[in-house]
């Protein structure tokens, strides 16, 4: 698309570099620009037999955990979206259910077969979520944290342009870095609170219709046909 509006994707890596392969698929104009970088972090390996399953929401915690994670291997993982669920068996777990990308959602599966004591391995920073009568233990075993834009940022959202929102930190995070001369960028954010951390003021403000990198990128291509009229 010569000449289209750029689509900025932010999210930490190896996320980053799956969502511009799917955004060049559709012919956009895409920017690798992380904003975060995932790490590892210490974590204290729990006796598995106090649990039922391993709760896993993100594929960092199977990438990041370390050799540590073979010792919760007796426990069926029930994994966020399939990529998730790849990398618990990269990592030799499991997997006895790959839910869609709600993490409540595969919460109320769970609760449906009465799992009801569940370790979850997470970020150091993660969303609250819940499910009467289950008891969830959150193990944070890897950290996203904020890293420096680089030069290529400020190039980039000088004009218009269009940004992908993934998480509420995320959207917390641009709307810092752009400051409120933002009436020439779009913003897609992957859930309403996702918009609702963004804040008012952008060109064009979109919701992903499903909570995952297709929806999102479906919207962020719908914007630029909008702008390109």
């Amino acid at each position: 698309m010569t000449g289209a509006m750029p689509l900025i994707v932010t999210r930490p890596e190896p996320g980053n570099a799956a969502t511009i392969k799917r955004a060049r698929a559709l012919g956009l104009d895409v920017y690798a620009v992380p904003l975060f970088a995932a790490r590892a972090i210490d974590w204290q390996v729990p006796a598995a037999e106090n649990f039922e399953s391993l709760l896993l929401t993100s594929a960092a915690a199977a990438r990041l955990a370390g050799p540590d994670i073979a010792r919760l291997s007796s426990l069926p993982v029930y994994a966020v979206g399939a990529a998730t669920a790849r990398a618990a068996k990269v990592a030799g777990l499991t997997v006895a259910m790959a839910g869609s990308t709600n993490a409540q959602r595969l919460l109320d599966d769970m609760a449906s077969q009465n799992i009801r004591n569940i370790l979850w391995l997470c970020g150091r920073n993660r969303s609250a979520f819940g499910s009467p009568g289950i008891a969830i233990t959150p193990l944070p075993c890897y950290s996203v944290d904020p890293v420096s834009p680089p030069p290529l940022w400020s190039e980039l959202i000088a004009a218009p342009a269009t940004l992908l929102a993934h998480s509420v930190r995320a959207a917390t995070r641009m709307s810092d870095l752009v400051g409120s001369a933002r009436d020439h960028l779009s913003l897609v954010a992957i859930s309403p609170a996702v918009a609702a951390a963004a804040g008012d003021g952008w060109r064009e403000l979109a919701i992903a219709a499903q909570p995952d990198d297709v929806a999102m990128l479906a919207q962020a291509h719908a914007l630029w046909h909008k702008g390109a009229k």
